[in-house]
């Protein structure tokens, strides 16, 4: 529901309106998602050439890292990490299909509700081999990697990024600060990695201070896309309030992710994305095969 009083409600723009959930149905294509373990981790997963796509083919592979709790939702995860929709029809078409891989932390409540066991440097390991092992088990072989996060889930893209820079070639980091230092950058660029970073100016969460600062870098590196709207918003255009116990809203920018960062009437959230994220994502596979 949405919190009767965010902190920016005072301003808002005369003649806006909010809105509390997303535009979108929730649990649409879960049955779309298959779901496997590895490295002592659940994953799940998306595979193409079950839905209409030909085998054989090494398609993209887009790896979405989940929030903090968000583990323990069971099958909702898919769509809270922002995955869901990728699975579409329309999503796929833009890229000529992709594998989606969603692994799971291995999170748990203690008992005074807090929840432990959220990503940290203990999962980078199991992480790349549950990718490895998803990739030898699940597919013929896989091209472009993606590696989005969302929230503890993009603080954690980072951070597996930081570890292994030459093995993923997109990161989409989407509600963090944790963002590194310029001798990690150089080494990312230095790999060819593109970054697409995204926050919402007004986000309660995170230190837009602290985005700011390292934005310079951000935007040195190659191809890269900074995103930080002055509003989150659904779909339908209105302002995204979130009560999560407390207002988390403009927080969720990957809501706007899975909407294709693209309004119900068809005009995209930033005039920079005309065909929003999966056209965004289709451009940077075709320049990646012409510059093969």
């Amino acid at each position: 529901m949405a919190n009767s009083n965010p902190s920016w409600i005072d301003l808002i723009p005369e003649g806006d309106f909010i809105t509390a959930e997303p535009s979108y149905e929730v649990g649409k294509y879960f049955d779309r998602f298959k779901s496997d373990e590895a490295a002592g981790m659940k994953y799940y997963f998306f595979d193409p050439s079950e839905h209409g796509f030909p085998k054989g083919k090494n398609y993209p592979l887009l790896i979405f890292l989940h929030g903090a709790t968000n583990a323990l939702v069971g099958e909702t995860c898919i769509n809270y990490t922002g995955a869901e929709y990728y699975a579409s029809d329309k999503y796929q078409e833009d890229l000529g299909g992709a594998y989606i891989l969603i692994p799971i932390a291995n999170e748990y409540k203690l008992e005074d509700g807090r929840c432990a066991g959220f990503w940290d440097e203990t999962y980078v390991d199991p992480v790349m081999k549950l990718i490895s092992a998803f990739i030898d088990k699940h597919t013929e072989g896989v091209g472009v990697k993606f590696l989005l996060g969302n929230s503890a889930g993009a603080r954690f893209t980072f951070t597996l990024a930081t570890s292994f820079p030459d093995k993923f070639d997109v990161l989409v980091p989407v509600g963090t600060d944790a963002i590194p230092d310029d001798d990690v950058m150089d080494e990312l660029e230095k790999n060819g990695v593109t970054l697409f970073f995204a926050d919402g100016l007004k986000d309660e969460i995170v230190s837009h201070e602290k985005i700011e600062a390292r934005r310079p870098r951000m935007e040195r590196m190659k191809n890269s896309f900074i995103y930080t709207p002055e509003w989150v918003r659904n779909a339908d255009k209105g302002i995204a309030s979130i009560n999560f116990g407390f207002e988390m809203g403009q927080h969720c920018l990957m809501n706007g992710v899975q909407s294709n960062l693209m309004f119900l009437d068809g005009t995209p959230m930033d005039p920079r994305l005309p065909n929003g994220v999966t056209g965004w994502m289709a451009e940077e596979l075709k320049r990646r095969e012409s510059n093969r």
